[in-house]
């Protein structure tokens, strides 16, 4: 089996790492950092923290030296599927795509390129600490599933959920992953952009009764949006809140948000907050407390050009 993992950052390349640990998986990576790829192919990809593992691999940053795939395994930033999908599409010709992005959206915009796509959600997290070297702060699950306006077949979900699991990085294959989807993207609005804007980890965030009522409002408007889809979740967004805020968990991970306001780096929050008030104003269900935050942020990101 053959997988390519498009866009190898912190989360890409926790599955990287992991999955080149299996004898039958050739694990190949498409990024843009020609720095990150050289460190790659020289020396191996490092885990370290959560994990310590070294995956050993083929990273390019010519999207044409990469062969046919059987997978392909979606990690970008949401503001950069399109150029990376429509780079990599023809190694996908005869295979099937998963995104574990956050965000709503990026599965029709892969479906606009490839034939077979899979909706997929992932809480594992961390950073990169220099070229090749990723730190592993927080493991967790994934659920993948087939996007239901493109699917792929569940035969090739259940086959990468399957090597996924045996690399270390628990999946699970479900027929309809929307209920896990619209959990992870209630969580990320309702923590991240919180953590984005005050400069506080996950827990911090938690510890401030003030902040932890506005966290709650935003998971509610999340809830009702789904909710008007028919979308159930697969459970409570605030039980995850609660549970990532303890010390052995994430109370000290800093939210990508809160990385990329760090780094000055245009932000997801157009696919998080603005994915939920999009959503909520096709279905009738106002959001005001995730517009507050959407234009908050917006707001940041534009101080930076001055």
């Amino acid at each position: 089996m053959r997988i390519c993992i498009v866009g190898c950052g912190a989360v890409g390349s926790l599955f990287a790492a992991n999955l080149a640990q299996l004898e039958d998986v050739e694990v190949w990576a498409f990024d843009t950092s020609r720095e990150h790829v050289d460190a790659i192919n020289a020396s191996g990809l490092r885990l370290s923290g959560a994990g310590e593992v070294l995956g050993r691999l083929r990273a390019t940053t010519d999207a044409q030296e990469l062969p046919a795939c059987d997978f392909g395994i979606v990690a970008t930033k949401a503001m950069h599927t399109e150029p990376a999908i429509r780079a990599t599409a023809h190694a996908f010709a005869a295979g099937s795509v998963a995104t574990v992005q956050n965000g709503l959206g990026n599965e029709q915009v892969i479906a606009a390129h490839v034939e077979r796509v899979i909706r997929g959600t992932t809480f594992p997290a961390g950073k990169i600490v220099e070229p090749g070297h990723v730190q592993w702060d927080v493991k967790g699950d994934t659920t993948l599933g087939p996007f239901d306006e493109q699917p792929a077949p569940f035969a090739d979900v259940e086959l990468l959920a399957d090597a996924c699991t045996r690399a270390g990085m628990p999946t699970r294959a479900v027929e309809d992953a929307r209920g896990p989807q619209w959990r992870k993207v209630i969580f990320n609005a309702s923590t991240n952009p919180i953590g984005a804007l005050t400069g506080l980890t996950h827990g911090r965030v938690c510890e401030r009764p003030d902040l932890r009522a506005l966290v709650s409002g935003l998971v509610n408007e999340g809830k009702a949006v789904a909710a008007a889809q028919g979308i159930e979740l697969d459970s409570d967004p605030e039980v995850l809140i609660d549970h990532a805020a303890k010390p052995e968990v994430a109370y000290g991970h800093k939210a990508s948000m809160l990385q990329d306001v760090e780094a000055h780096r245009t932000t997801e929050i157009d696919y998080l907050n603005g994915g939920i008030v999009g959503f909520g104003r096709q279905h009738g269900v106002p959001t005001p407390l995730n517009e507050a935050i959407w234009a908050l942020v917006k707001g940041v990101e534009q101080s930076w050009q001055q």
